[in-house]
Formats: structure tokens, C-alpha cells, sequence
């Protein structure tokens, strides 16, 4: 079988003998078929590829059964081999292109429809049974057998166009080559043709004629095109001796008229017996070396005895001389003789078959050699080009690289820019402060203008009443002194005098009082806006009123303790009671620069107090000589307040901005050190008259100061319409809740009537952990209203739900904030949800929204809880629905993870089938797009980053971190 092959599939441009085909078919599948082809140059050199492709199809068609199995694991490299020679428009390029496509359909036809044999012969009964009496497996085994034909005829219009019709190409050896595939693809179009006009019979039995409109125009089509096909082989010189090829009707059958399947005629291509047959070839190579043989011995036997004896060895009657003896063993000696002979002849014929045999075996083994050389060569220039595609994809790295680094530059002096802008932002932000004031300045100058105005006015109305009066008195003398028409005439032009003063001067009050209109006007809305003011003033006063409540507990437990150590304290001496005493509270306050609290302002005003009677207590006994009883009351109070202000400015500081933050961690570790510097001094017997405690009142001072800009300004919601709204944001979230939850059922039941397999099971397990989660925060929310409304009824007191929560607006505000985070979560994770189930989405999105809500929860149970009492049963009913929130968010990231998984494993590639250069492709692919997502990941961390940024500075604001004291 190995030589049968390497003399079928050879480069030389003749058509393949027959007898070499057959020899190959008897093997019982095609492992040694494909071991000897994979040693052959097929990219190499386009006849070989062609002759292959020709033995190949012969034994897909006429081999074994195992044949298909053997083959499918080289269908990829026959794909990679078809385009390659795909790029090649001139001989047998396209040709071997084309063919090559041919046998991968070929191959998974079979593979799909096990049931069709390689050569397509079947009954109608066994065509039946490969549909399974189903109309849609009939519809889609229609369309396999066009897409089918479709290549058959493909080829078979490539390969005549490719010849020259116009001479007599069939009969040279280059047009056989061309032309002996075909004899393969008459006989597959042959059957496929047959059985595409039975099915389409049968479908139009049971569906619609115009479902089956596509059907019947491209089953006309490749109609034409066979019958012409078939017409122009029948009339070529090479097909007539070989194969007898079926003709078509005149007209394609009407598959509108179902009797008109009994006028169809299954096509039969007849292949006629051969007038001489190359099997008996080797036979004739046999008689020719007997012939050889026996002419051979005749020589020798001339040689010796002549040609007369030669003639007639047994005609001893004309050898006078001689007696009977005499003959009798001279014939002895010829028959040994004779013997002796044939045993050489023997040994000679046994000699050349042996050196036939082992030249043959030697010109197989070079061939092998040639093609094994020939492969590594191809081998060598592909990973040449390999290399060569590298060095450029290196080149391309290093540009992108320069560019990158032109692209950093570009970005630094962007931010200088930034930065540039940043100052001029600040210095409009310092002009913005000084108009306020100017404003200020101008509302009283308004105000003081608004009074002049009232005051011009008033002289208006008076002057008035006292021309009115001038002109009634007028008219009594004009009625006295009738007579007197002079002193009338006189009147009458003194009267328009003052007629015409009086139009003036009526005139000139409308326009004052216009103004005073729109003065009153601003004067309102000034009016209003101090009275906002005075209501946060309000607050926070009273605010300040808890700080100094929580401040004078704070200094009874002070007192509490100096009591304690003055009573330690008593019986020792003053140098030692006054140096253990300041050591205790200098090692109190160095390490409370670090630590939180809540009442930096009042803190500091209560610290600075304590200094400045410290500063007169340490004063008196210097001057009277006093014990030092009288300063360990103030130091121990001292030293308390100055570290709980060191706590507060230091926490402070992680909430400020930038600017206000590192101003108060400098001044407070300023303050710090002049505290210690100060407890110190009073330590040391030889500086405690020196011992100064201005420095640290006056880094107090400038605490307070700083605090005192950080006062925030809360919502820019009225305090009374505080309690409508926490109402309708809780409302608010419900519905959003409700809505999440209703969608989630929705898109459940559309993957339940849509999917199918490991999607429907991935998206039912990640659906229904989300519908557990959104039952969860809607317990938690309704657990949460009850216990807020608990909180109302016991601390608002005679006061309505409106003011309690007007009086704690801090406390409102943070449920208000967190109700719309868990509403926005909600809705944000059901929108991820449907991407998801979509397949427009990711996992991991779903992923960080499950996260992001149960954040947003955790934020509404500890805004909740601030105010409750420890002991409420609504407050155990919230911290068990918080716990619910958070297992059924693991249980939706477990689900996620899960179906995540699955779906990967389920589309995990297959590297067995891949060749040396594909694999080298998709490293390179794989590399490409790893380095895409690294630089993705960078771009999304300094985006993540900007949006911190933002987010902290968009809180600062709506905290009244920048807002002028």
C-alpha cells in the first residue's frame, strides 16, 4: 500500500492509474494512508496536493468505514491547506483551493448524517429512515445537500474553466490530470441530485409552498448548472471510455404537482468494464522474464553442442561413432548439466528479485528522505516568517512605547496646568469671599437709604397738605373779596404757581416711592435670608449646647480623678507631688495627636479657658510662694482638655480638605509640642518660674479659628420640610424595591421560556439569588420605618415627628442619604441583572452592584440604630434583616461566581487539533491582548481615582467643608 500511494500521488502531470487507487482501498481504515501523506510536500508543489485530493475522495467514497474517523482529525490543516493555496489565481492553485473545501464538506456531511454511506448509495426506505420521518430534520437535510452540491459543482465549472475547449485537451496527459477527480464528482452529484428532488417532494407534501419558495429557486439553479455540466462531459474523447454519464430532462420537475414524482428518473452514471484491465500487467511481466529466461539457457545450450544439436538434441542417429553406452551417459551428463543450470538460473532470478526489491525499497526511502527535507524547509520558513512577524510586532512595541512616554509628558504638563488653574480657582474663590462682604457692606448702605427716602417722603406729604391748605384758604378769600379782582387776578397766578410746584412735586414722590418698593423688596429677601441663618444658628447652637453637655461630663470625670490623686497626693512632698504630677500628663498628652473626636470647637474653647486659668493660678503662687496645691486642679484639667483637642483636630483633619487639613495637623502637633514643652518647664525646679503658657493659648486660638471655617452647613432643604422628605424618600425606596423585585420575576420567566441547558441554569441560579436578595433589603426597610418611627415617638416629647426631626437635621439627613443609595442600588443591580442574562454584561458587574447594595443597607441600619435604644425589639428585628441583606448578597456573589465558572469551563478551547504556526498565532494574539487589558486596567484605576477625587470633593461641599465662617 505505501508504494501504491507514492506512485499515485506523485508530481507528475498524468491522471492516476486505477490500479494504484484500488491497491490502496483494502487497508481497514487510513492510519497508513496519513502516515505517508503527512511525509509528503503537499504545500509544496500543487499536482501532488491535486493527485491527493483526487486518492482521497476515491477513499472517502469507495474505502472503509473507519476512513471518515481517521480523517477528521487532519480536517483543520486540510482548511489551513485550502487557503493557502487560495491565494494562488494561476494552475493548480485555485484548483487544490476548491477541491480541498469540497472534501471538508464531504467529511462533514458524513459526520452529521452518519447514516449516508461514503459513496451516497441508499434506498428510498434508508433515505426515510435518515430524516426519522421528521419534517424539520428533512428541511435542514435539504439545505446540507444544496450547500453540498453546491462545492460538487463548484469544482467541477473551476476545473473546465481552467482547460482549454478550444483543442483537444482530453487526450494529453495534463488534461486527464485535470479531468479524473471529475469522474468522483459525477457520481456524488449523481445521488445528491436524486435525493434533493425526492425530499423536496416530501416537504411539499407537508409545509407550505411559499415557505419552500427559497428551496425551489436554488434547486433550479444547480439544475442548470448540472444538466450543462453533464451535457459538456458526455462530449469530451476521455469520459466516453471511462464512465457513461447520465443526461437530465428537458425541464426541471414541478414540485407544485405531487404526481409529478412518478415522472422522475433516478440518474444512473455507468462505468463500463475496462477492455484491457492493468491488473493483468504484472502477469505479462512474468511471461516476459520466463521468455528471457528460456532464451537465455537456449544460448548456453548452442554454446555447447551446436545448433544442429539445439535442433533435435534426440536424434542420435546422426552422430556416427558413438555406441548406446556412449549416449547413455552423455545424456546423463546434459541432464546434470541441465539440473545445474537450473538451480543457477534460479539463484539468479532469487538475486534480482532480492536487488529489485531492496533498490526499490531504497528509492522509497529517499523519496521519504526528499519529502521529510522538503517539510523541514517549508518548517524553516514558516518560523522565518514567524521571526520576521515578531521583529516587526517589536518594532511596533517599542513606537507605541515612545509614543507613551511622549504621551506622559504631555500628561505632566497637563497637570501643571491643573495646578496653574487650580491657584487661579483659589485666588477667584478668595475675590468671591471679599464681594460677600462688599455685599454685606451694601445691604446697610441700602438700608440707610431705604430710611432717607422714607424720611424725603414724609417732607413730601407734608409740603402737600400745606399747598392744599394755602389753596383752600385761597378759595375763601376769592369767594370774601369778590370785589377785589386785582388781588383775585393776583391769587389766581399765584394758585397755577403753585399748581404747577405741586404736579412736580407729586411727581417726584411716585419715582421715591417706586424705589421704595423695590428697596423694600431686597430689604425682604435679605430679611429672609438672615432669618435662614439665624435658624442654623439655631441649630447649631444647639448642637454646641450637646457638645458642652457631653464637655461637662467630661470634666466631672475629670475632677473625679484629681480628687483622686490629690488625696495620693496629700502626704508628699510639693517638688515630688508637682514633678510626678505634670510627668503623668505630659505622657497623656504626646500621644493624643493621632486619636478621634467629635467636639473640636467646643473643645478647644473649653482647653483655652483652662489655659488662662492655669496661666493665673501658676502666676499667684510664683508671686504669693504658695503650695502647689493650688495649680494641680488646673494642670490635671489642662492636660485633659489639650489632649481630647489634640484627638478632635486630629480626626478632623482625615475629613477636611486639603488645605484646612494640613493646616490643622500643623498647628495641632505645634500645639502638641508646646504643651509638652510647657508641662516640662513646670517639671523642672529651675525653670518652673519661667514656665510660659502663651504659646499653647495661642495655638488654641488658632485651632478654634480653623474649626470654626469647617462648620458645615447641611442640606439646602428648610428644617421643617426635613420630616416630608425622609417619608418620601422611604416611600420612594420601597417602590424602587417592589419594582427590582418585579423585574427580576420577569426576566425569570423570559429565561425560562428563551433559554435552555447551562445558560437557563446559570441565569435561574443568579435570578433567583437576586430575588432572595431584594426580599431581604425589603424586610431590612420596612424593619427600619418601624423602628424610626419608635425613635420618633419616644424622643420627640409634646413636640409633632416634623420638629423632632427638624431638631436632629444631622441625624435626618443620613437617613435621607442612605434610603437613596439602597433605591439607586436596587435599580442599578436589576439593570446589571438583565445585561447579564442578555449576554451583554459581565459578572463581575453584577458582582460589585450585590456589593454596593448591601453597602448602601449597611449605611441605613447604622443610621437607623444612632438614635435607638439598646434594648428595643426593633432594633434586633433591623440587626436580623441586616444580617439577611448580607447573607443573600454572598449567596449572589456565590451564584455569580458559580455560573461564571461554568461558562467558562463550558467555552474552553481545544489546542489538540492545532499546528505548530496556529498556536504560534494565538500566542501572539493572546499576548496582543493581554498587554490591551493591562493598559485598559491602568486607564480604569486612574479613572476609579479622578472619580474618588470628585466624589470626596462633591462631599466636601455638600458638608460645608470650603463654605467662608
Amino acid at each position: 500500500q505505501t508504494v501504491s500511494i507514492h506512485k499515485a500521488i506523485n508530481a507528475q502531470e498524468v491522471a492516476v492509474k486505477e490500479k494504484h487507487a484500488r491497491n490502496i482501498l483494502p487497508n481497514k481504515g487510513a492510519q497508513t494512508f496519513w502516515s505517508v501523506v503527512n511525509r509528503l510536500p503537499l504545500s509544496g508543489n500543487a499536482v501532488l496536493c491535486w493527485k491527493f485530493c483526487h486518492v482521497f475522495h476515491k477513499l472517502l467514497r469507495d474505502g472503509h468505514s473507519n476512513v471518515l474517523k481517521d480523517s477528521m482529525r487532519y480536517k483543520n490543516e486540510l482548511s489551513d491547506m485550502s487557503r493557502m493555496w487560495g491565494h494562488l489565481s494561476e494552475g493548480y492553485g485555485q484548483l487544490c483551493s476548491i477541491y480541498l473545501k469540497l472534501l471538508r464538506t464531504k467529511m462533514e456531511f458524513h459526520t452529521k448524517n452518519p447514516r449516508f454511506p461514503g459513496n451516497l448509495q441508499m434506498s428510498d426506505r434508508q433515505l426515510d429512515d435518515a430524516g426519522e420521518n421528521d419534517v424539520n430534520n428533512f428541511f435542514q437535510l435539504t439545505v446540507e445537500m444544496f450547500d453540498y452540491l453546491e462545492c460538487e459543482l463548484n469544482l467541477f465549472q473551476t476545473v473546465f474553466s481552467s482547460l482549454d475547449m478550444s483543442r483537444s485537451v482530453s487526450v494529453t496527459a495534463a488534461g486527464q490530470c485535470r479531468l479524473a477527480p471529475l469522474i468522483q464528482v459525477i457520481l456524488d452529484c449523481s445521488h445528491l441530485y436524486d435525493y434533493t428532488v425526492k425530499l423536496l417532494f416530501k416537504l411539499h407534501s407537508c409545509l407550505p409552498a411559499d415557505t419552500l419558495q427559497g428551496h425551489r429557486d436554488r434547486f433550479l439553479e444547480q439544475f442548470r448548472k448540472l444538466k450543462d455540466l453533464f451535457y459538456r462531459s458526455s462530449n469530451l474523447q476521455y469520459f466516453k471510455r471511462l464512465i457513461q454519464i447520465p443526461q437530465l430532462p428537458e425541464n426541471p420537475p414541478n414540485f407544485l404537482r405531487a404526481s409529478a414524482l412518478s415522472e422522475h428518473i433516478s440518474p444512473v452514471v455507468v462505468i463500463p468494464a475496462e477492455a484491457s484491465s492493468p491488473d493483468s500487467e504484472p502477469i505479462t511481466d512474468l511471461v516476459e522474464m520466463e521468455t528471457a529466461s528460456q532464451s537465455l539457457f537456449d544460448n548456453k545450450f548452442d554454446d555447447i553442442f551446436g545448433s544442429s544439436f539445439s535442433t533435435d538434441p534426440f536424434n542420435f542417429n546422426s552422430q556416427n561413432g558413438m555406441n548406446k553406452d556412449d549416449k547413455d551417459q552423455l545424456i546423463e551428463q546434459l541432464y546434470g548439466e541441465i539440473a545445474a543450470l537450473k538451480e543457477e538460473l534460479e539463484n539468479f532470478k532469487a538475486e534480482s528479485g532480492r536487488a529489485a526489491e531492496q533498490l526499490r525499497g531504497r528509492g522509497n526511502e529517499l523519496e521519504a528522505e526528499l519529502a521529510e527535507q522538503q517539510h523541514l524547509k517549508r518548517r524553516a520558513q514558516d518560523e522565518s516568517e514567524f521571526l520576521r512577524a515578531e521583529l516587526e510586532e517589536l518594532k511596533k512595541q517599542r513606537e507605541d512605547t515612545e509614543k507613551a512616554q511622549r504621551s506622559l509628558t504631555e500628561i505632566e504638563r497637563r497637570a501643571q496646568a491643573n495646578e496653574q488653574r487650580y491657584s487661579k480657582l483659589k485666588e477667584k474663590y478668595s475675590e468671591l469671599v471679599q464681594n460677600h462682604a462688599d455685599l454685606l457692606r451694601k445691604n446697610a448702605e441700602v438700608t440707610k437709604q431705604v430710611t432717607v427716602a422714607r424720611q424725603a417722603q414724609g417732607d413730601v406729604e407734608r409740603e402737600k397738605k400745606e399747598l392744599e391748605d394755602s389753596f383752600q384758604r385761597s378759595q375763601e378769600q376769592a369767594e370774601v373779596l369778590d370785589t377785589l379782582k386785582q388781588e383775585l387776578a393776583a391769587s389766581r397766578q399765584e394758585l397755577q404757581v403753585l399748581q404747577g410746584t405741586l404736579e412736580s412735586r407729586t411727581q417726584v414722590g411716585v419715582e421715591q416711592s417706586t424705589r421704595i418698593t423695590s428697596l423694600e423688596q431686597e430689604r425682604d429677601d435679605l430679611s429672609r435670608a438672615v432669618d435662614r441663618h439665624r435658624e442654623e444658628m439655631t441649630a447649631l447652637r444647639a448642637e454646641l449646647q450637646q457638645l458642652q453637655d457631653t464637655l461637662g461630663h467630661q470634666q466631672e470625670s475629670s475632677r473625679k480623678e484629681l480628687e483622686t490623686l490629690q488625696t495620693q497626693l496629700r502626704d508628699k512632698a510639693v517638688p515630688a507631688a508637682e514633678s510626678s504630677c505634670a510627668t503623668h500628663w505630659e505622657a497623656g498628652v504626646s500621644p493624643a495627636c493621632s486619636l478621634p473626636t467629635d467636639c473640636l470647637l467646643s473643645q478647644a474653647l473649653a482647653a483655652l479657658e483652662c489655659a488662662e486659668r492655669l496661666r493665673d493660678a501658676h502666676g499667684k503662687s510664683l508671686s504669693s510662694g504658695a503650695a502647689v496645691g493650688s495649680v494641680l486642679p488646673c494642670l490635671a484639667l489642662f492636660a485633659h482638655l489639650v489632649s481630647d483637642t489634640l484627638l478632635q483636630g486630629s480626626a478632623t483633619s482625615h475629613q477636611a480638605p486639603m488645605e484646612h487639613a494640613d493646616r490643622l495637623l500643623e498647628t495641632c502637633r505645634q500645639c502638641g509640642s508646646e504643651a509638652v514643652s510647657y508641662l516640662s518647664a513646670l517639671q523642672d525646679p529651675g525653670t518652673v518660674q519661667s514656665a510660659d503658657c502663651s504659646p499653647v493659648m495661642t495655638c488654641l486660638s488658632r485651632i478654634s479659628a480653623i474649626g470654626e471655617e469647617l462648620r458645615p452647613r447641611g442640606l439646602d432643604v428648610k428644617q421643617e420640610e426635613l420630616g416630608d422628605l425622609v417619608d418620601k424618600e422611604m416611600a420612594a425606596t420601597a417602590a424602587a424595591i417592589e419594582t427590582a423585585a418585579a423585574r427580576i420575576e420577569e426576566m425569570l420567566s423570559k429565561a425560562r421560556a428563551g433559554d435552555t441547558g447551562v445558560k437557563l441554569e446559570v441565569n435561574e441560579r443568579i435570578l433567583g439569588s437576586c430575588t432572595g436578595l431584594m426580599q431581604a433589603i425589603h424586610i431590612l426597610v420596612m424593619a427600619s420605618k418601624d423602628l424610626q418611627r419608635e425613635i420618633v415617638e419616644s424622643g420627640r416629647g409634646a413636640a409633632s415627628p416634623k420638629e423632632f426631626y427638624a431638631k436632629n437635621s444631622r441625624w435626618t439627613e443620613g437617613l435621607i442619604s442612605a434610603s437613596k443609595a439602597v433605591g439607586w442600588g436596587a435599580t442599578v443591580m436589576v439593570d446589571a441583572a438583565d445585561l447579564v442574562v442578555q449576554g451583554k454584561g459581565t459578572f463581575e458587574e453584577l458582582m460589585v452592584c450585590s456589593r454596593e447594595i448591601a453597602a448602601s443597607t449597611a449605611q441605613l441600619v447604622a443610621a437607623s440604630k444612632v438614635k435607638a435604644d439598646k434594648d428595643s425589639a426593633n432594633l434586633c428585628k433591623l440587626q436580623q434583616a441586616s444580617r439577611g441583606v448580607n447573607q443573600a448578597t454572598a449567596g449572589v456573589v456565590a451564584s455569580t461566581k458559580a455560573g461564571k465558572s461554568q461558562v467558562e469551563e463550558k467555552d474552553s478551547m481545544d489546542f489538540s487539533s492545532m499546528t505548530l504556526t496556529q498556536i504560534k498565532r494565538q500566542e501572539m494574539d493572546s499576548q496582543v491582548r493581554v498587554l490591551e487589558l493591562e493598559n485598559q486596567l491602568q486607564k480604569e484605576r486612574q479613572k476609579l481615582g479622578e472619580l474618588r477625587k470628585k466624589h470626596y470633593e462633591l462631599a466636601g461641599v455638600a458638608e460645608g467643608w470650603e463654605e467662608d465662617g
